[in-house]
């Protein structure tokens, strides 16, 4: 299984742009004094969900072929039966 790790805190920092209602902004600065933390902390937080639910399927796939090929090897296929060559 490959590892899932979060973005490290001391790693090399890259300004980016980014567009957001002012709203949400508005809304967010009474929640935290600092955005770019903020979004970092939870943007990383998502990639590590969406890494370990990619993995999940993977792993998923892996034992749905390890299933039929299992099947396939205890019975056959049905296919097998009705072939015209």
């Amino acid at each position: 299984m490959p590892r899932i790790n979060a973005i490290p805190a001391a790693s090399r920092k890259r300004p980016v742009n980014l567009t957001l209602s002012e709203g949400l902004v508005m809304d967010l600065k009474s929640y935290t004094s600092n955005l770019s933390a903020t979004a970092e902390e939870l943007l990383s937080a998502y990639v590590v969900e969406q890494k370990l639910a990619r993995s999940n399927r993977q792993q998923q796939a892996e034992q749905t072929v390890a299933g039929w090929n299992a099947l396939h090897a205890e019975v056959g296929s049905f296919a097998d039966e009705h072939s015209t060559l």
